[in-house]
């Protein structure tokens, strides 16, 4: 274990103490900081201090104890990873559809974090839990495309709070591709609502009314429109937040879910039938929704340095696409 320490200056203000720690140890997230004062790790004055909101002023003395990181559970596992940038803090990969990203029950293995550890080694952060190593964000296992991940503290802390941001004000920006049955009108706007877990299916998410669930915003704007027996909109959705299954429930609830989604597009399994049999075939192939990141971008977390990355659609997707515009 590594003890550090600290003496609050004269001319600081009286604050929180996970707040003090967080300004003297920016190095360290103040979640990872709250974690260990609740864990007896920090002392005031050298007195053991259990309270994180506990007010601390000019000339406290604070120690903070850091453990050694434990050893991920999940077992490091070579895996093709598609990488798109890698430096000393971060790695930004570019997932398949059908790689789930951190390991869960029915998925102990084979997962991005799994291949991860194996190509990051110690490096990889431990920080948001040993099952997920430097994961800041996600995607669902059938959704393709790019994700970031931290491979430090620092790093960590820096991009979870830009995504908890949701770039409002840096530079985070996230967009992706989606196909969905139909033309959403007006063909660019905003979907706004609140999203929960529905109380019929626990398995899916639902846009509920009044004060519950969680405020989501989904820009939009359809970028072509293919076939004319059963359209489908190829759609770019710009998230301002991100939420479980967002752009799934909100295209959904306006009528217009993804080709593929089982989940959230059932009701629309007859449309399939007026498409010719090559885009059945086609959309069959798939076997699953059609949804992919394309667009990533983020402040460095130790720069400032704004990075941007774009992903073309996988063949999959472009497979589809070729089929339903194709002129018969």
């Amino acid at each position: 274990m590594a003890e550090r320490r600290a003496t609050i200056g004269e001319e600081a203000a009286t604050e929180r103490l996970d707040r003090a720690l967080a300004r003297i140890f920016p190095d360290v997230s103040r979640s990872r900081l709250q974690d260990l004062v609740k864990a007896g790790q920090v002392r005031r004055n050298g007195a053991v201090s259990l309270d994180p909101s506990v007010k601390v002023g000019p000339g406290t003395e604070l120690a903070v104890t850091i453990p050694e990181a434990v050893a991920p559970e999940p077992r490091a596992e070579s895996l093709d990873l598609v990488i798109v940038y890698e430096d000393d803090d971060l790695i930004v990969i570019d997932k398949p559809a059908g790689l789930v990203v951190h390991p869960a029950p029915g998925h102990e293995s084979g997962t991005l974090v799994n291949g991860l550890i194996a190509h990051c080694g110690d490096s990889l952060s431990g920080i948001g839990g040993v099952r997920r190593p430097g994961i800041v964000h996600r995607l669902d296992k059938d959704t393709s495309g790019l994700l970031v991940v931290a491979k430090n503290d620092l790093a960590h802390a820096g991009l979870t709070a830009q995504f908890a941001d949701h770039g409002r004000t840096g530079p985070l920006e996230r967009a992706y591709l989606a196909l969905a049955w139909g033309v959403p009108e007006p063909r660019v706007g905003t979907i706004e609502s609140n999203l929960a877990r529905s109380v019929r299916n626990r398995e899916k998410i639902a846009v509920v009314r009044g004060e519950g669930g969680r405020h989501a915003i989904t820009h939009y704007r359809v970028e072509t429109v293919l076939g004319t027996e059963a359209p489908v909109a190829l759609v770019r959705c710009m998230l301002e937040t991100g939420r479980t299954h967002q752009i799934r429930v909100h295209l959904s609830h306006r009528g217009h879910p993804l080709l593929g989604d089982t989940v959230y597009g059932g009701a629309f399994k007859t449309k399939a039938s007026r498409l010719t049999p090559e885009a059945r075939l086609a959309l069959d192939t798939l076997g699953r929704q059609a949804l992919h990141a394309s667009v990533l971008g983020f402040a460095h977390p130790r720069t400032g340095e704004t990075l941007h990355f774009e992903s073309p659609l996988p063949p999959d997707m472009t497979d589809l696409i070729a089929q339903l515009s194709a002129k018969r």
